[in-house]
Protein backbone atom coordinates (compact mmCIF):
# COMPACT_ATOMS: atom_id res chain seq x y z
CA UNK A 1 0.00 0.00 0.00
CA UNK A 2 1.26 3.56 -0.60
CA UNK A 3 -0.02 6.42 1.57
CA UNK A 4 0.12 10.09 0.84
CA UNK A 5 0.56 13.60 2.90
CA UNK A 6 -0.25 16.33 1.32
CA UNK A 7 0.86 20.21 2.77
CA UNK A 8 0.97 23.36 0.97
CA UNK A 9 4.50 23.11 -0.30
CA UNK A 10 5.30 19.48 -0.17
CA UNK A 11 4.24 16.05 -0.11
CA UNK A 12 5.84 12.29 1.18
CA UNK A 13 4.81 9.41 0.09
CA UNK A 14 5.17 5.97 2.38
CA UNK A 15 5.90 3.05 0.57
CA UNK A 16 7.07 -1.03 1.57
CA UNK A 17 10.61 0.79 1.05
CA UNK A 18 9.63 3.68 3.53
CA UNK A 19 9.15 7.15 3.52
CA UNK A 20 9.99 8.97 0.14
CA UNK A 21 11.69 12.13 0.34
CA UNK A 22 9.25 15.64 -0.07
CA UNK A 23 9.48 16.24 -4.01
CA UNK A 24 9.79 20.00 -4.87
CA UNK A 25 6.72 21.78 -5.65
CA UNK A 26 7.48 22.20 -9.26
CA UNK A 27 7.07 18.70 -9.85
CA UNK A 28 4.27 17.82 -6.73
CA UNK A 29 1.53 18.03 -8.67
CA UNK A 30 2.77 15.53 -11.58
CA UNK A 31 3.68 13.05 -8.69
CA UNK A 32 0.31 13.28 -7.24
CA UNK A 33 -1.25 12.65 -10.49
CA UNK A 34 0.91 9.47 -11.04
CA UNK A 35 -0.53 8.29 -7.58
CA UNK A 36 -3.84 8.74 -8.29
CA UNK A 37 -3.97 7.19 -11.75
CA UNK A 38 -1.57 4.17 -10.66
CA UNK A 39 -3.24 3.13 -7.53
CA UNK A 40 -1.28 0.82 -5.94
CA UNK A 41 1.65 0.50 -7.74
CA UNK A 42 4.58 1.24 -5.62
CA UNK A 43 7.52 0.19 -7.14
CA UNK A 44 6.28 2.06 -10.32
CA UNK A 45 5.68 5.02 -8.07
CA UNK A 46 9.14 4.93 -6.74
CA UNK A 47 10.85 4.63 -10.32
CA UNK A 48 8.67 7.66 -11.03
CA UNK A 49 9.74 9.72 -7.80
CA UNK A 50 13.06 9.20 -8.81
CA UNK A 51 13.32 10.91 -11.84
CA UNK A 52 11.17 13.70 -11.05
CA UNK A 53 13.25 14.56 -8.41
CA UNK A 54 15.92 15.26 -10.54
CA UNK A 55 13.84 17.00 -13.29
CA UNK A 56 12.86 19.69 -10.99
CA UNK A 57 15.74 21.62 -11.67
CA UNK A 58 15.22 21.44 -15.05
CA UNK A 59 11.91 22.37 -15.29
CA UNK A 60 13.12 25.41 -13.57
CA UNK A 61 15.43 26.14 -16.72
CA UNK A 62 12.81 25.18 -19.59
CA UNK A 63 9.69 26.40 -18.90
CA UNK A 64 8.20 24.74 -22.65
CA UNK A 65 8.57 21.15 -20.46
CA UNK A 66 5.95 22.48 -18.51
CA UNK A 67 3.89 23.91 -20.70
CA UNK A 68 4.06 20.95 -23.16
CA UNK A 69 3.52 18.80 -20.37
CA UNK A 70 6.57 16.50 -21.60
CA UNK A 71 7.24 15.14 -18.47
CA UNK A 72 3.27 13.81 -17.55
CA UNK A 73 3.56 12.30 -21.34
CA UNK A 74 6.56 10.32 -20.52
CA UNK A 75 5.07 9.49 -17.51
CA UNK A 76 2.10 7.77 -19.03
CA UNK A 77 2.86 4.61 -21.22
CA UNK A 78 1.40 4.74 -24.57
CA UNK A 79 0.11 1.16 -25.15
CA UNK A 80 -0.51 -1.59 -21.62
CA UNK A 81 -1.16 -5.06 -22.79
CA UNK A 82 -2.59 -7.68 -20.64
CA UNK A 83 -3.94 -11.11 -21.34
CA UNK A 84 -4.36 -14.55 -20.40
CA UNK A 85 -1.81 -17.30 -21.26
CA UNK A 86 -3.72 -20.97 -20.28
CA UNK A 87 -0.98 -24.15 -20.61
CA UNK A 88 -0.81 -27.07 -20.26
CA UNK A 89 1.72 -29.37 -17.80
CA UNK A 90 3.26 -32.73 -18.36
CA UNK A 91 0.36 -34.24 -16.68
CA UNK A 92 -1.90 -32.88 -18.65
CA UNK A 93 -3.10 -30.00 -16.04
CA UNK A 94 -4.11 -26.89 -17.25
CA UNK A 95 -2.37 -23.72 -16.16
CA UNK A 96 -3.31 -20.27 -16.25
CA UNK A 97 -0.99 -17.27 -15.86
CA UNK A 98 -1.09 -13.62 -16.86
CA UNK A 99 1.02 -11.79 -19.10
CA UNK A 100 2.20 -8.60 -19.96
CA UNK A 101 3.69 -5.68 -22.48
CA UNK A 102 3.49 -2.38 -21.30
CA UNK A 103 5.21 -0.04 -24.68
CA UNK A 104 6.02 2.82 -22.51
CA UNK A 105 7.38 5.27 -25.36
CA UNK A 106 9.00 4.93 -28.84
CA UNK A 107 9.98 8.79 -29.46
CA UNK A 108 13.38 7.30 -29.71
CA UNK A 109 12.72 3.68 -32.07
CA UNK A 110 10.45 1.04 -31.64
CA UNK A 111 9.80 -0.10 -27.88
CA UNK A 112 12.97 -2.28 -26.43
CA UNK A 113 13.20 -4.52 -23.55
CA UNK A 114 13.18 -7.32 -21.96
CA UNK A 115 10.55 -10.36 -20.84
CA UNK A 116 10.99 -11.35 -17.12
CA UNK A 117 8.77 -15.05 -16.06
CA UNK A 118 8.90 -14.74 -12.00
CA UNK A 119 5.86 -15.43 -10.03
CA UNK A 120 6.57 -11.35 -8.48
CA UNK A 121 5.40 -10.44 -11.74
CA UNK A 122 2.34 -7.70 -11.84
CA UNK A 123 1.28 -4.49 -13.77
CA UNK A 124 3.21 -2.34 -11.64
CA UNK A 125 6.80 -4.08 -11.61
CA UNK A 126 6.31 -3.94 -15.14
CA UNK A 127 6.06 -0.53 -15.69
CA UNK A 128 8.34 0.36 -13.19
CA UNK A 129 10.62 -1.42 -15.19
CA UNK A 130 9.41 -0.17 -18.70
CA UNK A 131 9.85 3.41 -17.31
CA UNK A 132 13.50 3.30 -16.35
CA UNK A 133 14.36 1.27 -19.64
CA UNK A 134 12.63 4.37 -21.73
CA UNK A 135 15.89 6.70 -19.91
CA UNK A 136 18.37 3.59 -19.97
CA UNK A 137 17.99 3.50 -23.48
CA UNK A 138 18.00 6.91 -24.20
CA UNK A 139 21.41 6.87 -22.27
CA UNK A 140 23.02 4.25 -24.85
CA UNK A 141 22.18 6.86 -27.83
CA UNK A 142 20.87 3.78 -29.72
CA UNK A 143 18.15 4.54 -31.53
CA UNK A 144 15.59 2.52 -29.35
CA UNK A 145 12.46 3.57 -27.32
CA UNK A 146 11.19 2.12 -23.97
CA UNK A 147 9.29 -1.05 -23.48
CA UNK A 148 9.42 -3.86 -20.89
CA UNK A 149 6.80 -7.36 -20.47
CA UNK A 150 6.80 -10.76 -18.92
CA UNK A 151 4.25 -13.31 -16.84
CA UNK A 152 3.54 -14.63 -13.62
CA UNK A 153 5.07 -17.72 -14.45
CA UNK A 154 7.75 -19.56 -12.52
CA UNK A 155 10.29 -21.57 -14.93
CA UNK A 156 11.98 -22.82 -11.66
CA UNK A 157 11.22 -26.76 -11.49
CA UNK A 158 9.31 -27.01 -14.75
CA UNK A 159 10.36 -29.14 -17.54
CA UNK A 160 11.75 -28.00 -21.32
CA UNK A 161 8.39 -28.96 -22.46
CA UNK A 162 6.38 -27.40 -19.80
CA UNK A 163 8.35 -24.37 -20.81
CA UNK A 164 7.80 -24.43 -24.63
CA UNK A 165 4.56 -25.24 -24.03
CA UNK A 166 4.48 -21.87 -21.91
CA UNK A 167 6.15 -19.58 -24.28
CA UNK A 168 4.21 -20.59 -26.83
CA UNK A 169 1.09 -19.64 -25.71
CA UNK A 170 2.58 -16.70 -24.47
CA UNK A 171 3.83 -15.74 -28.27
CA UNK A 172 0.18 -16.50 -29.77
CA UNK A 173 -0.88 -13.72 -27.69
CA UNK A 174 2.08 -11.54 -27.78
CA UNK A 175 3.28 -11.58 -31.52
CA UNK A 176 0.56 -9.31 -32.97
CA UNK A 177 1.86 -6.30 -31.07
CA UNK A 178 5.81 -7.27 -32.20
CA UNK A 179 7.61 -6.22 -34.96
CA UNK A 180 11.61 -5.07 -36.13
CA UNK A 181 9.86 -1.73 -36.26
CA UNK A 182 7.59 -1.90 -33.92
CA UNK A 183 8.64 -3.11 -30.50
CA UNK A 184 11.67 -5.88 -29.61
CA UNK A 185 11.76 -7.73 -26.16
CA UNK A 186 14.60 -9.87 -25.13
CA UNK A 187 14.80 -12.20 -22.24
CA UNK A 188 15.89 -10.94 -18.30
CA UNK A 189 15.12 -12.73 -14.87
CA UNK A 190 13.93 -16.22 -15.95
CA UNK A 191 14.22 -16.01 -19.97
CA UNK A 192 17.00 -17.19 -21.75
CA UNK A 193 18.32 -18.46 -24.63
CA UNK A 194 15.95 -21.48 -24.13
CA UNK A 195 12.90 -19.83 -23.65
CA UNK A 196 13.83 -16.88 -26.17
CA UNK A 197 14.09 -19.53 -28.75
CA UNK A 198 10.69 -20.92 -28.16
CA UNK A 199 9.59 -17.68 -28.39
CA UNK A 200 11.09 -17.12 -31.75
CA UNK A 201 10.09 -20.28 -32.81
CA UNK A 202 6.68 -19.68 -32.30
CA UNK A 203 6.65 -16.45 -33.59
CA UNK A 204 7.81 -17.35 -36.89
CA UNK A 205 5.41 -20.40 -37.18
CA UNK A 206 2.42 -17.59 -36.87
CA UNK A 207 4.18 -15.23 -38.83
CA UNK A 208 5.72 -17.50 -41.54
CA UNK A 209 8.80 -14.73 -41.42
CA UNK A 210 12.45 -15.25 -40.10
CA UNK A 211 12.29 -11.83 -38.65
CA UNK A 212 15.48 -12.27 -37.06
CA UNK A 213 15.46 -8.14 -35.32
CA UNK A 214 12.11 -9.04 -33.62
CA UNK A 215 13.17 -10.86 -30.69
CA UNK A 216 16.82 -10.02 -29.20
CA UNK A 217 19.01 -12.84 -27.21
CA UNK A 218 18.99 -15.53 -29.66
CA UNK A 219 21.45 -18.23 -29.83
CA UNK A 220 24.43 -17.53 -31.73
CA UNK A 221 24.22 -20.51 -34.31
CA UNK A 222 20.48 -18.45 -35.52
CA UNK A 223 21.08 -14.61 -35.24
CA UNK A 224 22.50 -14.29 -32.04
CA UNK A 225 25.20 -11.62 -31.18
CA UNK A 226 28.61 -12.31 -29.21
CA UNK A 227 28.96 -10.26 -25.75
CA UNK A 228 25.10 -10.67 -25.41
CA UNK A 229 24.61 -13.12 -22.46
CA UNK A 230 28.05 -10.85 -20.87
CA UNK A 231 26.95 -7.67 -21.45
CA UNK A 232 25.03 -5.97 -18.59
CA UNK A 233 27.87 -7.43 -16.48
CA UNK A 234 30.74 -6.68 -18.42
CA UNK A 235 29.18 -2.95 -18.69
CA UNK A 236 28.75 -2.23 -15.23
CA UNK A 237 32.15 -3.10 -14.64
CA UNK A 238 33.07 -0.91 -17.23
CA UNK A 239 30.79 1.78 -16.15
CA UNK A 240 32.83 0.94 -12.26
CA UNK A 241 36.06 1.82 -13.87
CA UNK A 242 34.81 4.65 -15.60
CA UNK A 243 33.64 6.10 -12.04
CA UNK A 244 36.83 5.43 -10.61
CA UNK A 245 39.04 6.83 -13.66
CA UNK A 246 36.91 9.93 -12.55
CA UNK A 247 38.52 9.83 -9.46
CA UNK A 248 41.71 9.16 -10.28
CA UNK A 249 41.39 5.47 -9.47
CA UNK A 250 40.92 2.22 -10.62
CA UNK A 251 40.05 -1.93 -9.91
CA UNK A 252 44.09 -2.58 -8.94
CA UNK A 253 43.40 -4.31 -5.33
CA UNK A 254 39.81 -3.23 -5.05
CA UNK A 255 37.72 -5.58 -3.28
CA UNK A 256 34.45 -6.38 -4.72
CA UNK A 257 31.04 -8.09 -3.68
CA UNK A 258 28.36 -8.43 -6.52
CA UNK A 259 25.00 -10.09 -5.24
CA UNK A 260 23.12 -12.74 -7.25
CA UNK A 261 24.65 -15.24 -9.40
CA UNK A 262 23.03 -15.11 -12.80
CA UNK A 263 24.65 -13.58 -16.32
CA UNK A 264 25.03 -10.04 -14.74
CA UNK A 265 26.35 -11.25 -11.83
CA UNK A 266 28.47 -13.93 -13.06
CA UNK A 267 29.97 -11.93 -16.28
CA UNK A 268 30.30 -8.84 -13.94
CA UNK A 269 32.71 -11.02 -11.33
CA UNK A 270 34.58 -11.72 -14.24
CA UNK A 271 34.93 -8.74 -15.78
CA UNK A 272 35.95 -7.17 -12.50
CA UNK A 273 38.56 -10.11 -12.14
CA UNK A 274 40.05 -8.83 -15.63
CA UNK A 275 40.47 -5.42 -14.67
CA UNK A 276 42.17 -5.74 -11.42
CA UNK A 277 39.50 -6.41 -8.36
CA UNK A 278 38.70 -8.96 -6.66
CA UNK A 279 35.20 -10.16 -6.12
CA UNK A 280 34.73 -12.22 -2.45
CA UNK A 281 30.65 -12.97 -2.51
CA UNK A 282 28.50 -13.46 -4.63
CA UNK A 283 24.48 -15.12 -3.53
CA UNK A 284 21.21 -16.55 -4.51
CA UNK A 285 17.80 -16.53 -2.51
CA UNK A 286 19.43 -19.10 -0.11
CA UNK A 287 22.32 -17.07 1.01
CA UNK A 288 25.44 -16.41 -0.10
CA UNK A 289 29.13 -17.18 -0.07
CA UNK A 290 32.25 -15.55 1.06
CA UNK A 291 35.74 -16.44 -0.74
CA UNK A 292 38.08 -14.66 0.27
CA UNK A 293 40.58 -15.92 -2.11
CA UNK A 294 38.16 -14.41 -4.88
CA UNK A 295 35.31 -16.52 -6.63
CA UNK A 296 36.29 -18.82 -8.50
CA UNK A 297 34.87 -18.27 -12.06
CA UNK A 298 35.08 -21.72 -13.26
CA UNK A 299 33.37 -23.33 -10.42
CA UNK A 300 30.74 -20.68 -9.80
CA UNK A 301 29.93 -20.72 -13.75
CA UNK A 302 29.49 -24.95 -13.38
CA UNK A 303 27.50 -24.89 -10.72
CA UNK A 304 24.97 -21.78 -11.98
CA UNK A 305 25.10 -22.71 -15.38
CA UNK A 306 25.79 -26.40 -15.98
CA UNK A 307 24.11 -28.08 -12.67
CA UNK A 308 21.79 -25.30 -11.94
CA UNK A 309 22.42 -25.65 -8.43
CA UNK A 310 22.05 -23.52 -5.23
CA UNK A 311 25.12 -21.20 -4.36
CA UNK A 312 26.10 -23.65 -1.68
CA UNK A 313 26.94 -26.12 -3.57
CA UNK A 314 29.96 -24.08 -4.75
CA UNK A 315 31.27 -23.85 -1.06
CA UNK A 316 30.81 -27.35 -0.89
CA UNK A 317 33.16 -27.56 -3.74
CA UNK A 318 35.65 -24.40 -2.66
CA UNK A 319 37.71 -24.98 0.45
CA UNK A 320 38.57 -21.36 0.72
CA UNK A 321 34.62 -20.60 0.64
CA UNK A 322 32.08 -20.48 3.63
CA UNK A 323 28.13 -20.49 3.03
CA UNK A 324 26.19 -18.40 5.33
CA UNK A 325 22.45 -19.32 4.83
CA UNK A 326 20.02 -16.14 4.25
CA UNK A 327 21.82 -13.22 5.90
CA UNK A 328 22.73 -9.69 3.90
CA UNK A 329 25.79 -10.10 1.74
CA UNK A 330 26.29 -6.37 2.49
CA UNK A 331 27.69 -7.16 5.83
CA UNK A 332 30.94 -8.83 3.81
CA UNK A 333 32.85 -5.58 3.76
CA UNK A 334 34.00 -4.68 0.51
CA UNK A 335 35.34 -1.66 -1.81
CA UNK A 336 32.69 -1.61 -4.68
CA UNK A 337 29.12 -2.89 -3.94
CA UNK A 338 27.28 -4.78 -7.28
CA UNK A 339 23.93 -4.96 -6.38
CA UNK A 340 22.79 -7.65 -9.23
CA UNK A 341 19.77 -8.82 -7.89
CA UNK A 342 16.47 -7.61 -7.91
CA UNK A 343 14.98 -4.77 -7.15
CA UNK A 344 15.20 -3.08 -3.37
CA UNK A 345 17.91 -5.39 -2.35
CA UNK A 346 19.99 -2.76 -0.16
CA UNK A 347 17.39 -1.19 2.47
CA UNK A 348 18.81 1.64 4.55
CA UNK A 349 20.47 -0.49 7.08
CA UNK A 350 22.39 -2.69 4.46
CA UNK A 351 23.60 0.84 3.27
CA UNK A 352 24.67 1.83 6.84
CA UNK A 353 26.85 -1.23 7.08
CA UNK A 354 28.30 -0.52 3.43
CA UNK A 355 29.12 3.21 4.11
CA UNK A 356 30.34 1.79 7.87
CA UNK A 357 32.34 -0.85 6.60
CA UNK A 358 34.21 2.11 3.78
CA UNK A 359 32.32 1.29 0.40
CA UNK A 360 33.87 3.67 -1.89
CA UNK A 361 31.39 2.94 -4.37
CA UNK A 362 27.97 1.25 -5.25
CA UNK A 363 26.98 0.71 -8.88
CA UNK A 364 23.92 -1.10 -9.48
CA UNK A 365 23.49 -3.93 -11.95
CA UNK A 366 19.98 -4.54 -11.32
CA UNK A 367 17.25 -2.33 -11.74
CA UNK A 368 16.57 -0.24 -8.61
CA UNK A 369 18.07 -2.68 -6.54
CA UNK A 370 18.55 0.49 -3.69
CA UNK A 371 15.74 1.68 -1.80
CA UNK A 372 15.29 5.51 -1.95
CA UNK A 373 16.50 5.77 1.71
CA UNK A 374 19.90 3.46 1.02
CA UNK A 375 20.35 6.31 -1.86
CA UNK A 376 20.21 9.29 0.01
CA UNK A 377 22.36 7.60 2.64
CA UNK A 378 25.06 6.77 -0.07
CA UNK A 379 24.68 10.39 -1.19
CA UNK A 380 25.27 11.91 2.49
CA UNK A 381 28.07 9.85 3.01
CA UNK A 382 29.67 10.75 -0.11
CA UNK A 383 29.95 6.72 -1.34
CA UNK A 384 30.07 7.29 -5.16
CA UNK A 385 26.56 5.63 -6.91
CA UNK A 386 25.74 4.77 -9.65
CA UNK A 387 22.34 4.79 -11.02
CA UNK A 388 20.94 1.07 -12.80
CA UNK A 389 19.67 2.90 -15.48
CA UNK A 390 23.01 3.79 -16.35
CA UNK A 391 25.62 1.09 -15.36
CA UNK A 392 23.56 -1.61 -16.23
CA UNK A 393 22.52 -0.34 -19.65
CA UNK A 394 24.92 -2.82 -21.36
CA UNK A 395 22.73 -5.34 -21.90
CA UNK A 396 19.98 -3.66 -24.26
CA UNK A 397 23.06 -1.29 -25.91
CA UNK A 398 24.19 -4.85 -27.18
CA UNK A 399 20.84 -5.85 -27.71
CA UNK A 400 20.92 -2.75 -30.44
CA UNK A 401 24.15 -3.88 -31.37
CA UNK A 402 22.16 -7.73 -32.06
CA UNK A 403 19.47 -5.51 -34.01
CA UNK A 404 22.42 -3.46 -35.96
CA UNK A 405 23.78 -6.90 -37.29
CA UNK A 406 20.47 -9.46 -38.18
CA UNK A 407 19.41 -5.92 -39.83
CA UNK A 408 22.76 -6.01 -41.87
CA UNK A 409 22.87 -9.66 -41.97
CA UNK A 410 25.91 -9.20 -40.39
CA UNK A 411 28.44 -10.75 -37.75
CA UNK A 412 30.93 -9.05 -35.25
CA UNK A 413 33.62 -10.73 -33.76
CA UNK A 414 33.49 -10.70 -29.83
CA UNK A 415 36.34 -8.11 -29.50
CA UNK A 416 34.62 -5.82 -31.88
CA UNK A 417 31.26 -6.18 -30.38
CA UNK A 418 33.07 -5.59 -26.23
CA UNK A 419 35.01 -2.72 -27.92
CA UNK A 420 32.09 -1.11 -28.66
CA UNK A 421 30.45 -2.03 -25.45
CA UNK A 422 32.90 -0.66 -23.49
CA UNK A 423 32.69 2.40 -25.37
CA UNK A 424 28.72 2.51 -24.99
CA UNK A 425 29.47 2.38 -21.80
CA UNK A 426 31.96 4.88 -21.00
CA UNK A 427 30.22 7.40 -22.90
CA UNK A 428 27.13 7.15 -20.59
CA UNK A 429 29.81 7.45 -17.83
CA UNK A 430 30.51 11.07 -19.69
CA UNK A 431 27.37 12.00 -20.40
CA UNK A 432 25.73 11.72 -16.47
CA UNK A 433 28.97 13.10 -15.35
CA UNK A 434 28.99 16.05 -17.49
CA UNK A 435 25.24 16.88 -16.96
CA UNK A 436 25.27 16.88 -13.04
CA UNK A 437 27.72 19.45 -13.79
CA UNK A 438 26.01 21.23 -15.91
CA UNK A 439 22.60 21.26 -13.81
CA UNK A 440 24.49 22.24 -10.21
CA UNK A 441 25.23 18.91 -8.86
CA UNK A 442 29.05 17.75 -9.56
CA UNK A 443 29.35 13.71 -9.29
CA UNK A 444 25.68 13.43 -8.76
CA UNK A 445 25.06 10.50 -11.21
CA UNK A 446 21.55 9.90 -10.22
CA UNK A 447 20.72 13.18 -11.07
CA UNK A 448 23.02 13.02 -14.30
CA UNK A 449 21.57 9.80 -15.70
CA UNK A 450 17.77 11.31 -15.44
CA UNK A 451 18.10 14.66 -16.70
CA UNK A 452 20.26 13.41 -19.52
CA UNK A 453 18.03 10.27 -20.44
CA UNK A 454 14.87 12.60 -20.07
CA UNK A 455 16.39 15.63 -22.19
CA UNK A 456 17.16 12.99 -24.67
CA UNK A 457 13.16 11.87 -24.87
CA UNK A 458 11.82 14.69 -24.55
CA UNK A 459 13.62 16.46 -27.46
CA UNK A 460 11.96 13.49 -29.74
CA UNK A 461 8.68 13.60 -28.32
CA UNK A 462 8.59 17.70 -29.08
CA UNK A 463 9.50 16.91 -32.68
CA UNK A 464 7.16 14.52 -33.37
CA UNK A 465 3.77 16.57 -32.41
CA UNK A 466 1.22 15.54 -30.15
CA UNK A 467 1.34 11.70 -30.14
Amino acid sequence: MTSTTMTSTTMTSTTATGTIPALPPVVERIYEDVLRRNAGEREFHQAVHEVLESLAVVLNRHREYTDLKTVERICEPERQIIFRVPWQDDRGEVHINRGFRVEFNSALGPYKGGLRFHPSVNLGIVKFLGFEQVFKNALTGMPIGGGKGGSDFDPKGRSDTEIMRFCQSFMTELYRHLGEYTDVPAGDIGVGAREIGYLFGQYKRITNRYESGVITGKGLGWGGALVRTEATGYGAAFFAAAMMAAAGESFDGRRAVVSGSGNVAVYGIEKIHQLGGTVVACSDSSGYVVDEKGIDLEVLKHVKEVQRARIDVYAERVPSASFVPGGSIWDVPCDVAVPSATQNEIDRDAAATLVRNGCRYVVEGANMPSTPEAVGLFREAGTRFAPGKAANAGGVATSALEMQQNASRDRWTFEHTEDRLEEIMRDIHTRCFETADEYGSPGDLVLGANVAGFLEVAEAVHALGLV
